[in-house]
């Protein structure tokens, strides 16, 4: 039987003094409208490498007590709808806190750190609903998304046995080792 391995969880302890959100020309960051569970589900699937199948909007988003239309963002670039961020709130889990739920962007649109202007503008909403404090859950192999989620002032939270040799990898992956001793690892 395969042992449970579960995801790697990051935080940001304080919201204030987000920097603002500077979007590359020819891009647009907006909330939820009709037709974009299908931009989802293609964005994220695509982000996965998976199956859009595996990835049912009314299942996993709209089917979720958090869900509130504005709370999910989108940015559109070169006439597509490209990358999508969610402001998560989920008190059982987490508390108080914000989530970082589901980063996407669509693989022809990636190196114009879309993901990174995504995320900030989710983490905007939550600061603005009150939370001073947002955490996300993250997969090992998902480093791109890790170098962004830390450069956005994120840090390894180890909830986990497996976290703390977990997340020296990931960063000596990144060509960061030095940053295990910083965060305690």
């Amino acid at each position: 039987m395969a042992r449970f391995t579960p995801q790697l969880n990051m935080v940001r302890e304080d919201l204030r003094e987000l920097p603002p959100v500077a979007l590359p020309a020819g891009c647009r960051v907006r909330s939820f409208g009709p037709g974009d569970d299908l931009n989802w589900t293609r964005i994220i699937a695509a982000s996965f490498n998976a199956r859009p199948e595996q990835y049912d909007f009314e299942r996993i988003m709209r089917g979720d007590a958090a869900f509130r239309p504005q709370r999910i963002f989108f940015i559109d670039h070169a006439g597509t709808t490209a990358a999508t961020a969610s402001a998560w709130h989920k008190p059982g889990n987490w508390g108080e806190a914000g989530v970082i739920h589901y980063v996407g962007v669509l693989p022809d649109h990636r190196g114009l750190r879309l993901g990174y202007w995504v995320t900030l503008r989710a983490m905007h909403h939550i600061s603005a609903e009150g939370r001073d404090r947002v955490v996300l859950e993250t997969d090992d192999f998902r480093l791109p998304a890790i170098k962004t989620y830390l450069n956005l002032g994120f840090v390894p939270l180890v909830r986990h046995e497996s976290h703390p040799e977990r997340w020296r990898k990931v960063l000596a992956d990144l060509g960061l080792p030095e940053l295990a001793a910083r965060f305690g690892l």
